[in-house]
C-alpha cells in the first residue's frame, strides 16, 4: 500500500480502475459514434480517465469509498475523457 498526499493507493483499486476503464473505453466504441481513436485509442483513453477518476475521488474524499463508489467514479471519469477526446475529433474535423 503507498500513501501520495493522503491517498491510499492500494494495487487491487488501480487494478479495478484500469480494468473498468478498459471496458468502458471499448464499450464507448461500440457506443459512440465517429470520429475516434480507434479501438486502442478508446481502451487507453477509459483506462486514463478511470485512474484520473479514481485518483481525483481518493484525494477530495476522505475514507474508503468501497467497491461500488470506486466503480462509479471510475466509469465516470472514463466516461468523461473518451466523450471529451472524441468532441475535440469531431471540432477539428468539422
Amino acid at each position: 500500500m503507498i500513501t501520495f498526499a493522503n491517498i491510499v493507493l492500494e494495487p487491487g483499486a488501480i487494478a479495478a480502475w484500469i480494468v473498468v476503464g478498459l471496458f468502458l473505453g471499448w464499450l464507448a466504441g461500440k457506443v459512440m459514434e465517429a470520429p475516434s481513436y480507434g479501438v486502442g485509442g478508446d481502451l487507453f483513453l477509459g483506462a486514463m480517465g478511470a485512474l484520473a477518476g479514481g485518483l481525483l475521488f481518493g484525494y477530495f474524499v476522505a475514507g474508503d469509498p468501497g467497491f461500488w463508489g470506486s466503480f462509479l467514479v471510475a466509469a465516470i471519469g472514463a466516461c468523461i475523457v473518451v466523450g471529451g477526446a472524441r468532441a475535440v475529433v469531431a471540432m477539428r474535423s468539422a
